[in-house]
């Protein structure tokens, strides 16, 4: 579902037909400002989780080690976040999208973050702003109208000698207006724009860009058979059904379904399958686990449609054509889940008011998935709303968590000695 303070609800979800074009307002009942518990000033020495508590935010099995606020950035919103680990340096850094641009964290010294600046949106604010890597470069979406796609060299962090700053982009995709989502497969060098205008050449699918030239994307085609992708995964497939060894596998997230399409030919994209699944509110986003043997779901309104507790779905993708549906695990907290990615045998699931939840998904096979681990940065409360922790990224190899909370900000967060 589309994300941020206020959000956009097809009129099917309140049970007319998916045919339906007619969109709805919906607020999202977030609490006021004033009652969430925040820190005075930014974080400045780690905040050990002690007796359920780090400071003010609610704990189990990670410690605060640093927080910079949305003021500081000089934003009214955060969104999506990623990260860059320098090839050159070592240097780790966090890409944090705001409303209005997307923010460059060098978290190198990670009990003093610096924030080097910010690159402006290309066009106006919006709620919702998506960043990923190749390489050195960071590929940039929004929903603002016309942004198209905005490409950075991260090379310049290296040397920013009086931060903060103003960015400027290195190049800039025009061939598409506003886009929900971008993914990328460094594998295989191409960028996918997802959630773009429902009447465009591909329907609001995919666009399959070419990152050859990294500062100068092409396009190479695109999908929309199979309707608005909101969110996707591209893999190059390393998995158990021998038929796709090797091949680029798009899995995307289509509002009411999930759609399993293989993209290596760009000319000739096929699709595989098509997962329905009960009790579907909104199919939001997902991701395999590191054997791509299992595909691990999000759902955005089953917990506000059908008052489930955090719904998570898992899929066993052993027959990439005839998937079915695993297992489904349900959290603790009423909370609404939002973006979740695998690491080894844990999964970071971003999980909105109830702050970030580490599950332990080693016993996947026999369906046992056990909550291990969670830091919440909302600690107003864990109601079904939209509030609280947007994405998470814990991909550094430095074992560092980077969160990205819609309303307080950029957190670093370390597992407990």
């Amino acid at each position: 579902m589309k994300k941020g303070l206020w959000f956009i609800i097809f009129i099917m979800i309140f049970g007319c037909s998916s045919d339906d074009n007619i969109e709805v307002e919906v607020d999202n009942q977030m609490e006021d400002p004033e009652e969430i518990p925040s820190s005075e000033n930014n974080v400045t020495a780690i905040v050990p989780c002690e007796n359920g508590m780090a400071g003010i935010y609610p704990c189990n099995g990670y410690d605060l080690v640093a927080h910079i606020s949305l003021s500081e950035m000089s934003a009214q919103e955060g969104n999506d976040i990623w990260g860059w680990t320098d090839a050159e340096s070592g240097k780790e850094y966090a890409l944090i999208g705001l409303d209005n641009g997307t923010a460059f964290i060098d978290i190198s010294d990670a009990v003093k973050p610096i924030f080097l600046g910010k690159l402006p949106t290309a066009t106006s604010s919006s709620p919702w702003r998506d960043v990923k890597i190749f390489g050195d470069f960071a590929y940039i979406v929004s929903e603002a109208s016309d942004h198209g796609v905005q490409v950075f060299d991260l090379k310049k962090l290296r040397n920013v000698s009086n931060p903060p700053q103003e960015f400027s982009t290195d190049g800039r995709y025009t061939d598409l207006g506003n886009a929900h989502n971008i993914v990328i497969n460094e594998t295989s060098g191409f960028a996918y724009p997802v959630g773009t205008n429902r009447d465009d050449q591909f329907n609001g699918g995919v666009h399959f860009l070419n990152l050859e030239n990294p500062i100068v994307p092409a396009l190479a085609g695109g999908w929309g058979l199979n309707g608005y992708t909101h969110d996707a995964q591209v893999i190059t497939y390393n998995g158990p059904d021998a038929n796709y060894l090797g091949s680029e596998i798009f899995v995307g997230a289509n509002e009411n379904q999930v759609v399993v399409v293989d993209i290596s030919d760009k000319n000739a994209p096929v699709t595989l399958a098509t997962l329905p699944y009960p009790n579907i509110g909104y199919t939001h986003q997902g991701w395999f686990t590191e054997n791509h043997r299992y595909f691990i779901l999000g759902d955005e309104l089953d917990e506000v449609r059908q008052g489930f507790k955090t719904r998570t779905l898992i899929f066993d993708m052993v027959d990439l054509e005839k998937p079915v549906l695993h297992h489904t695990y349900l959290g603790p907290t009423n909370a609404i889940d939002h973006n979740g990615y695998v690491l080894g045998d844990e999964f970071f699931l971003a999980n909105y008011t109830a702050g970030v939840r580490v599950l332990d998904i080693t016993e996947i096979e026999s369906r046992t998935i056990v909550e291990k681990a969670f830091f919440d940065t909302y600690p107003a409360n864990n109601n079904t709303q939209f509030a609280g922790v947007w994405s998470v990224y814990p991909y550094f190899e430095s074992g560092y968590i980077i969160i990205s909370d819609i309303n307080t900000g950029f957190f670093i967060i370390q597992k407990s000695s």
